[in-house]
């Protein structure tokens, strides 16, 4: 009977010091424009331009359009991420989509764009004063006691890989390489161009 009650108290402990150690969802910032820095590779230019949400805007052959930018409240760790869709123009005229998912400002070698001329990457999401508060974990329930049944936790639902964070509403894209419906940009940024890395055709 002894040894039962250390080994109840043994997971009682263990469980209490795993639950300190998993840490609590963190508070994120909606911003409404996310920055951007683009490489040429023919020039080794690289321009940074600022697209707002849900518009698109065009850098070389290459169509971008964020749907979320996120960071974090300064108490918290620093973590700027994008959810982002982008489009390559061909030589045809025709459009297709090569990027959907999240860009991560701290690791833009592992999640920005790269092209066979033109790189796009996240830098910053700017702007935001609306803080979203992500619901904290839940503690975790008290040992039970000597003879007393532990209940069965019970299993959260299963998310789907590359889910969206909550509170958020963002369209299933189609998946890489098929054709997508044309997309009137904003702004259209040429790193070959003399004149700041806009259109010079005055069009924008």
């Amino acid at each position: 009977m002894l040894s039962l009650r250390r080994i109840l108290a043994l997971a009682a402990v263990s469980g209490a010091a795993l639950a300190l150690a998993v840490p609590a969802k963190a508070d994120r910032i909606r911003n409404p424009t996310a920055v951007f820095a683009g490489l040429d590779k023919i020039t080794g230019r690289i321009i940074s331009f600022e697209v707002a949400i849900d518009e698109t805007v065009q850098f070389g052959a290459l169509q971008i359009t964020p749907r979320i930018c996120w960071t974090r409240p300064p108490t918290e760790a620093p973590q700027t991420t994008s959810f982002t869709e982008v489009d390559e123009v061909t030589f045809n005229n025709e459009y297709r989509r090569i990027f959907t998912g999240w860009m991560y400002a701290s690791s833009p070698g592992l999640h920005g764009v790269e092209h066979a001329i033109y790189d796009v990457w996240l830098t910053d999401c700017k702007g935001g004063t609306e803080l979203v508060v992500d619901p904290k974990e839940p503690e975790a329930p008290p040992p039970p006691t000597a003879g007393q049944r532990p209940e069965r936790p019970v299993r959260p639902a299963q998310q789907t890989p590359n889910q969206p964070p909550p509170n958020q509403r963002i369209d299933i894209a189609p998946p890489q390489g098929v054709p997508v419906q044309p997309r009137a940009p904003t702004q259209r940024f040429f790193p070959t161009n003399p004149v700041q890395g806009r259109d010079p055709t005055g069009s924008n």
